[in-house]
């Protein structure tokens, strides 16, 4: 199993900023790819950014693309989010998510595909 707990979320006036954290433990964590989504109220989970704990292939959404920024501290096995110039309609529950398309590594440790955390509450007021 791999746990993700997520962390940072709050309540910031449009304009400002907040740091989303994701601490991943658990068996082969590593080996998978990192993501952040989020939903908001009435509407389907959707993409934010992605990224590999090598730090490469960072991936945004055009909505949040020059504004957020995706990374790992594999000191730590948590990967962050910043986010900037924050709008009312960035307010959602942010999750993170841990993926991979890597069967052998599946079947082998018999863990999961994905994994998702609990979430954390972004509010955005303007």
């Amino acid at each position: 199993q791999v746990h993700l707990v997520e962390s940072g979320g709050g309540v910031v006036q449009a304009g400002g900023s907040l740091r989303l954290s994701c601490a991943a433990s658990g068996r082969g964590f590593s080996t998978y790819d990192m993501a952040w989504y989020r939903q908001a109220p009435g509407k389907e989970r959707e993409f934010v950014a992605s990224i590999m704990w090598s730090g490469e292939s960072a991936y945004y959404a055009n909505s949040v693309k020059g504004r957020f920024t995706i990374s790992v501290d594999n000191s730590k096995s948590t990967v962050y989010l910043q986010m900037n110039i924050l709008k009312p309609e960035d307010t959602a529950i942010y999750y993170c998510n841990a993926n991979t398309d890597y069967a052998e590594f599946v079947q082998r440790l018999g863990v999961e595909y994905e994994y998702w955390g609990q979430g954390t509450q972004v509010t955005v007021f303007s």
